[in-house]
């Protein structure tokens, strides 16, 4: 097991928005670099240059199959995780056996990424049937509110393995193994899963698997679709016969190195970082505690991934503009989420955090925490203080 070292960061101020996206990795870039200078191959070339492409190609599908338990013909390169969310549920319910079997459904859950959500919400547009299930108080889809929705219809279930607001866990294997017997086939989006759990995709049960490289330590604009032989995919981007016909265009050589780099570092790395970070996590968790006492409501529960923490504050008495909360972070040095989307121009609390009951007013004062490879304790006292002073002040002006 590789031990992985706290690098200092290029910045001193804390950086603890990981779950958005995490720094380049120097041995990424590294690996990168040929193939953004002397070896400008096209894969799909027949010549020298465009062989040595090819085999980049080649070599990284096969690094990406292995941390995954796969076969390097069942992974498909994505511009990043939200290319490969669409591309698992258009694949599996508009294809020619969805067609003819009659499932053209898909079941998933309120908690997921908008890419998994905006999908759905078009496939329901184009007349397939859609059911999107509430989650338990932790954030969870449970097997059997799953097993209450299946029926006929259903083509696919998508739930994600880690959420990207709460590093809430969902059973995937247990779901998956409810799809199944229920004639369904299974995806998750394990984007925030990298690096920090197992991806056994035979241990998981997953039919379909989505990956981006920028959560793990690589460059933004790549990510992986795991396809198991035998799923029923109809590809859904036309124009070249690459990735076996599934995703047509010219490969991003560079950054498919450079992802399998990211991925294969973040898997040899996981053992020691899970544990790094959970530690990391649990002292961020009891300073905040300390600092707030009831007036902090933690909505990231005990057995959640290892880099994820999700808080908000009660209002006393009146609720903290949680806007301004993340400006005045800022301002302060410290780079955190709101866990939030901005839809037409305004911060909207968390849909995960609506879907789990959390009031509006709590949900909208939400600080997500999110570690990573370079966050340091150091990272973790300075963003409690900064909180403990801007909270402080915030309710000096509203009182």
């Amino acid at each position: 097991m590789v031990a992985p070292s706290a690098p200092a960061s290029a910045s001193l101020l804390p950086y603890l928005d990981h779950a958005a996206t995490t720094p380049l990795r120097p041995e990424v870039l590294t690996a990168m670099l040929p193939y953004l200078r002397e070896q400008h191959g096209n894969p799909s070339s027949l010549h020298g240059p465009g062989r040595r492409a090819r085999v980049a190609v080649d070599r990284a599908r096969e690094q990406v199959a292995d941390v995954l338990g796969a076969e390097p013909s069942e992974v498909v390169f994505t511009s990043g995780g939200t290319e490969a969310d669409n591309a698992a549920l258009r694949g599996v319910l508009t294809g020619e056996v969805a067609r003819q079997t009659g499932r053209r459904g898909l079941v998933t859950s309120a908690v997921e990424h908008h890419a998994v959500l905006h999908t759905a919400q078009a496939l329901a547009a184009d007349g397939h049937p859609v059911l999107i299930l509430p989650p338990d108080a932790r954030g969870v889809l449970t097997p059997d509110a799953l097993a209450d929705a299946l029926d006929a219809s259903t083509g696919l279930v998508s739930a994600m393995l880690v959420n990207n607001e709460t590093g809430s866990v969902n059973p995937v294997r247990e779901l998956a193994d409810v799809a199944h017997a229920a004639g369904a086939f299974f995806h998750t989006d394990a984007v925030q899963a990298a690096g920090l759990l197992p991806l056994d995709v035979d241990r998981l049960d997953a039919d379909l698997l989505s990956l981006s490289a920028h959560k793990c330590g690589g460059p933004k604009g790549v990510g992986a679709l795991y396809v198991r032989a035998g799923t029923p995919f109809a590809g859904i981007q036309t124009g070249g016969a690459q990735e076996r016909a599934r995703r047509g265009g010219t490969e991003n050589v560079a950054g498919i190195v450079g992802f399998a780099e990211a991925l294969v570092l973040a898997e040899a790395e996981r053992e020691a970082t899970g544990a790094r970070l959970s530690a990391l996590l649990g002292t961020l968790r009891t300073d905040l505690v300390a600092a707030f006492g009831d007036r902090l409501v933690i909505h990231t529960p005990p057995d959640a991934a290892p880099h994820i923490l999700s808080v908000s504050f009660r209002p006393a008495p009146d609720p903290l503009d949680g806007e301004m909360l993340l400006a005045a972070l800022d301002l302060d040095g410290v780079s955190v989420s709101a866990g939030s989307a901005c839809t037409s121009g305004a911060l909207e609390p968390s849909h995960v955090l609506l879907a789990m009951g959390v009031e509006r007013d709590s949900a909208g004062a939400t600080v997500r925490f999110s570690l990573g490879h370079p966050t340091t304790s150091a990272d973790v006292a300075d963003a409690v203080a900064s909180l403990t002073r801007i909270v402080a002040r915030l309710d000096a002006v509203t009182a």
